[in-house]
């Protein structure tokens, strides 16, 4: 797989004002200068998509009543935009944002259309920036060729939210996508367009509840939404590193997560595999991207939101490097309830984490991407129209950050 190219670079750095001379003990100048205060995780921009953004499509919600939910009443008059749960960097800047399967469940998401959104973030940074994100384009998910083995909801072979649960994205051969999928879990993949390109891949002795694969009176292994949140890939090219979010049902330890290597080329899962470990048994692992050939940026999550949320973490850690019980070490970069916020954003009457420090309080933050130096963009599912983590009563917003984390790549 290739590495995805940087975001273009942001003119964000506010201008240094010169300081007196330091003094010594006795107040005389040219004394010791005071210590440089500690380099910490900052954010740098924000931009954000409505909660109400609907594209094309056909309405959408059915399943979900008629009962006004945060704001807002289903059934929708388009294809809302319910957060992304994986993103690509694009080399003119833009981002490919990739929703899950809509509302949640597969039982109430047949009229959700899986689809990859390009938008192009208009970066609010302390310098100023109108803040919006526009969608540009829509790769909708389909397979009109036939390759998925299992019926799908439409005659027409668009994907919906009720076939698969996508979660995760990296880029394959000519163009093409890989998706980690929840359902199965399956990993797709799909050509630049957005169409099949062959079999969903599932991960060999591994079934959710809602698995296709699933034989009657089988008894899955893998708690429902615990599929391939994460999906990495090493810069080789060729190499998957799929993550369950949720740890198999057979693990005594809830904190133990398998990440397998997938040979993208060959379609097939290595055998190779280690082990990390979450913070808890109730956390798990939201999304997973390379740093170089051999060191992952993992991003871990609680399931709270607003002022209830405490794990929203990023760690590194160095597929070389495992402790006494085989699990893989994690250093922990930035703390995404604890940023250093610039003036980038200002807290607002019913707001929550918007002043200093900046928060980003989401049940749902799904995607992590390295875009250069010690930069990284982070972005929110908002798992719409359920979740109010930023002001309560109000369907979240998508919200797409990036943060300056020191010594990412030490």
């Amino acid at each position: 797989m290739r590495s995805p190219r940087p975001i273009l670079p942001l003119l964000a750095t506010a201008a240094v004002l010169a300081a007196p001379a330091a003094a010594d003990a006795h107040g005389r100048p040219g004394g010791p200068k005071p210590p440089k205060p500690p380099a910490v995780p900052t954010l740098i921009a924000r931009a954000a998509l409505p909660a109400t953004t609907y594209l094309p499509g056909g309405p959408s919600g059915a399943a979900l009543g008629t009962a006004t939910i945060n704001g807002v009443t289903p059934p929708f008059p388009g294809q809302p935009v319910p957060g992304f749960s994986g993103v690509l960097a694009e080399r003119d800047g833009d981002v490919l944002g990739l929703p899950d399967n809509g509302f949640g469940a597969k039982t109430n998401s047949a009229d959700f259309l899986l689809a990859v959104h390009r938008v192009r973030p208009s970066w609010h940074t302390a310098r100023g920036g109108t803040g919006s994100v526009a969608v540009k384009e829509t790769l909708a998910l389909r397979d009109t060729d036939h390759k998925v083995p299992f019926p799908l909801t439409r005659a027409d072979r668009r994907l919906t939210g009720a076939d698969f649960d996508v979660e995760s994205i990296q880029r394959g051969d000519r163009g093409s996508l890989w998706i980690g999928d929840e359902f199965g879990p399956y990993l797709l993949h799909v050509d630049r367009t957005g169409k099949v390109l062959e079999a969903p891949v599932p991960l060999p002795g591994v079934k959710s509840p809602q698995s296709p694969d699933l034989a009657a009176g089988e008894t899955p292994n893998l708690p429902a939404s615990g599929g391939f949140e994460a999906t990495a890939a090493l810069p080789d090219g060729r190499t998957l590193l799929p993550i369950t979010e949720k740890a198999l049902t057979t693990e005594a330890d809830q904190t133990r997560h398998v990440v397998h290597e997938f040979d993208a080329r060959r379609s097939r899962y290595t055998g190779r595999t280690w082990v990390y470990r979450t913070e808890r048994a109730d956390t798990f692992v939201a999304d997973a991207q390379a740093l170089d050939k051999n060191r992952l940026l993992v991003l871990e999550r609680d399931n709270f939101g607003g002022p209830q949320a405490v794990v929203k973490r990023l760690y590194v850690v160095d597929l070389r490097r495992t402790d006494a019980s085989g699990a893989l070490v994690k250093r922990q970069v930035a703390d995404l309830l604890d940023l250093r916020n610039p003036g980038v954003t200002q807290e607002t009457p019913g707001t929550f984490g918007l002043g200093q420090p900046f928060k980003f309080p989401f049940v749902s933050v799904e995607s992590v991407l390295p875009i250069g130096g010690d930069r990284v963009l982070v972005a929110n599912d908002n798992n719409f129209p359920f979740d109010a983590g930023r002001q309560p009563g109000k369907a979240d917003d998508t919200e797409l950050i990036q943060v300056d984390v020191p010594g990412l790549r030490r």
